[in-house]
């Protein structure tokens, strides 16, 4: 009767990995792969398109807000934010744009591990950089665990998944790193047309930390860093909650 078990349960894997592979040969057919950057065929990402990408040093960025050529004199922040540092791997332009729109509008849910692999990066390079108080901009086994900006229910209503969630989840295997799901986000009006001011008031009261985090330094990552105001709205929850610290890094930084 085992054995008999063991065969059946063998046969189902069989015919979920064929079930697998005959979907993603339709999805291939349908809707081939493409370069996000160029067009090119049977990739995500070419060769051409990612060497194009617009890395940011983060020797010269803003430690507080993550805009570039900021290390000294940042522009774009008051310098205030409540987290540690921010880490952003690139400016939000060219193919960095595309990449992030084609990945939440056009469900092209295979870019969360490029995201990922590039946060990782650009975090990795932060640890040769140091902050004022001459810590390391990031320190891994500093970190706890990850976290992410949540979604809001009208977001996931849309695109039918956490973005953000799945980043962080590639995240965790980049670094080794424990994924803490605590945050959740009331719904807002859309951001992308507000200011800083306005965007951090549509935010007020709206995050929320649902389980205890004391005494953990965490790290929190978001797709894009415009005004900073969802990163402060999270970090703040957090901090309620008892975080230690928090470190903020996202894909890209609009600046």
């Amino acid at each position: 009767m085992e054995a008999g078990h063991i065969e059946a349960e063998g046969w189902k894997a069989k015919a979920a990995s064929a079930l697998r592979f005959m979907r993603d040969a339709a999805e291939e057919t349908l809707w081939p792969t493409r370069c996000v950057g160029c067009g090119r065929p049977e990739t995500l990402l070419c060769d051409e398109c990612r060497l194009s990408l617009p890395w940011i040093s983060q020797r010269d960025a803003c430690p507080v807000c993550g805009a570039p050529y900021g290390a000294t004199l940042c522009t774009e922040c008051k310098g205030d934010w409540c987290v540690r540092t921010t880490i952003c791997a690139m400016s939000f332009e060219g193919t960095a744009a595309r990449l992030v729109r084609i990945y939440k509008d056009q469900h092209e849910t295979r870019l969360a591990r490029i995201m990922a692999a590039a946060i990782a990066t650009a975090l990795d390079e932060a640890e040769g950089c140091v902050l004022p108080d001459g810590e390391p901009r990031f320190d891994p086994d500093d970190i706890d665990a990850i976290c992410f900006v949540p979604a809001t229910p009208d977001a996931l209503r849309t695109r039918g998944f956490d973005h953000m969630e799945l980043v962080a989840k590639h995240l965790t295997y980049e670094l080794g790193l424990p994924l803490a799901d605590v945050l959740v986000k009331d719904s807002v009006k859309d951001q992308r047309d507000l200011g800083r001011e306005a965007r951090r008031e549509n935010l007020e009261g709206t995050v929320e930390a649902i389980e205890d985090v004391s005494d953990m330094h965490l790290l929190l990552v978001d797709d894009v860093v415009t005004t900073g105001a969802s990163i402060e709205a999270s970090a703040e929850a957090l901090l309620r909650r008892g975080a230690r610290a928090v470190t903020a890094a996202a894909f890209a930084r609009v600046w």
